[in-house]
């Protein structure tokens, strides 16, 4: 009898599930560590490469557009070849993928990188999700189960600066890839002994034209948002949106015709379904949305080592861990309802405390205010991926587990581009305002481009670049308090709206 086997014959799970879920633990942890320690090294890479604006923005977020993109697709491969071989192969490509990473000479290059490390991770997280779901069949042990999974990740998001910090203070940012390695080097040993295998041997095929057009569907939509708020050409930026949008609309009709759609488009006629995913891609979409921002403003604003800007960081990560672990016993006390729009409600008055910063006091703003946030929004991750794993059969785990990631992932890389975004907007419009006499056409042009290359054009001027810097660094915080007062007003709207749509719920 396998391990699987034994965990499913009653409802509780066996001493081999909870090391199992230990196992799970690894990647999953790995999976926010490496974005948080990319987000750490940004000023760093943008003075090495001296990516565009828009470029910055595409290494920092097409690894979670690519990971999106191919979720839907390695949920199902998960299903038909197995979660426990899926997760294996995945941590050996990603940990393969991120030497190569590692030795990228300029900013396409590492874009590229970024994105076969998409695709390397979109194994992880629906293997692991998917895997919970067949070891804890016991709705209150699967419950606990999935805020550990949450919990890891928060981990990993804490771990990331504090470990980034200091391998910055000592190497180059390109040692930061190598940190997978040993991590995904200790999974392939453990894993195959202490994970079940589980598969659906009835799971439908692999739609590969879907698969494309959905990413099709995605990036082309980012790059146009992107384009125009960096002040490019909007005619291109009109043109990509409208092909994106296309590549949408062929991919929707594709899945209501074929036989074996990648995406079953009829669960979206439940209320229920489409208010959990539209939930979660707002949640990921605040949460994901002011890392970029609050990692710049702390090293490129505040002027803080990228070692001390991760110990700062500490708490917001802590916080999401702590907010995890809470969830079991806040669904005890109250309706999940209640759960989530206290959540998203807490998570308003983090994102408006950091509203406030600008002032003498402002570093302990900005850390009072995202571990409030992230105190909050962690149980509305925990719950919105139970629903989502818990209302599905065994069988189709990986593909919901790859349904609620997918969801997960456009949130987060949405908030992301978007924010990121508007923030590059207001930012060189408040510059171009400002801009200091004197400094010549084409500094301002690079200094236009973002605040990390203003930071690096005002440190070659010298002294004459001080009032270049100021200038910049008032026009960014004016941007960031512009972006979280509308990231605030976006989380008291959800609040109201999971409330609403989900109080006749109760907890199992």
């Amino acid at each position: 009898m396998s391990i699987g086997e034994a965990s499913m014959e009653g409802d509780r799970a066996t001493a081999r599930d909870w090391v199992g879920l230990a196992v799970i633990a690894l990647p999953c942890m790995l999976y926010t560590m490496d974005l948080t320690i990319l987000n750490l090294a940004i000023p760093v890479i943008s003075r090495e490469l001296m990516p565009t604006a828009s470029q910055l923005l595409w290494i920092v977020d097409i690894y979670g557009f690519f990971v999106a993109g191919a979720l839907l697709v390695m949920g199902t491969l998960g299903d038909r070849i197995g979660r426990r071989r899926l997760l294996l192969i995945g941590a050996t490509s990603f940990g393969l993928i991120s030497i190569l990473a590692a030795f990228a000479a300029n900013a396409p290059m590492l874009i590229a990188a970024r994105a076969l490390l998409g695709l390397a991770g979109a194994t992880l997280a629906p293997s692991t999700l998917s895997l919970i779901s067949s070891m804890f069949r016991s709705s209150r042990q699967r419950t606990f189960a999935v805020s550990i999974w949450i919990a890891s990740f928060s981990f990993g998001a804490a771990l990331g600066p504090v470990v980034g910090g200091v391998i910055l203070d000592h190497f180059s940012w390109r040692a930061l890839f190598v940190v997978p390695v040993p991590i995904m080097l200790l999974l392939l040993a453990v894993g195959p002994k202490l994970l079940p295998e589980h598969r659906n041997m009835q799971a439908g095929r692999l739609d590969v034209a879907s698969a494309a057009l959905s990413v099709a569907a995605v990036l082309p939509v980012i790059f146009g948002i992107k384009t125009f708020a960096e002040g490019g050409d909007a005619v291109l930026a009109a043109v990509a949106i409208i092909a994106g949008l296309g590549c949408g609309y062929l991919f929707a009709r594709r899945q209501l015709t074929i036989a074996e759609p990648l995406l079953d488009l009829r669960l979206f006629r439940r209320l229920e379904i489409s208010a959990v995913l539209g939930l979660n891609i707002l949640d990921f979409f605040l949460i994901f949305g002011i890392v970029l921002m609050t990692s710049q403003y702390m090293q490129l604003v505040l002027g803080l080592k990228p070692l001390q800007a991760g110990l700062w960081s500490l708490p917001d990560g802590l916080g999401f861990v702590v907010g995890s672990l809470l969830t079991s016993s806040l669904l005890r006390l109250m309706r999940p309802a209640l759960v989530l729009g206290l959540g998203l409600a807490f998570g308003a008055i983090g994102l408006f405390t950091m509203t406030q910063v600008g002032g003498p006091d402002s570093l302990y703003v900005l850390i009072v205010g995202t571990t409030v946030f992230s105190i909050g929004l962690a149980p509305c991750a925990a719950i919105i991926a139970d629903l989502v794993v818990g209302a599905s059969p065994v069988e189709r785990a990986g593909a919901a587990s790859a349904l609620n990631e997918t969801s997960s992932e456009f949130g987060g890389a949405t908030g992301i581009a978007l924010l990121g975004s508007l923030v590059t907007f207001i930012y060189r419009a408040n510059l171009h305002a400002t801009l200091p006499r004197g400094i010549d056409e084409a500094s301002g042009v690079l200094a236009l481009r973002g605040i990390g290359s203003a930071v690096e054009v005002a440190d070659g001027l010298g002294a004459s670049g001080d009032g270049l810097l100021a200038a910049a660094q008032s026009a960014y915080v004016d941007a960031m308090r512009t972006s979280l007062s509308c990231a605030a007003v976006i989380a008291v709207i959800a609040a109201i709206a999971a409330v609403s749509l989900f109080w006749n719920r109760k907890a199992e």
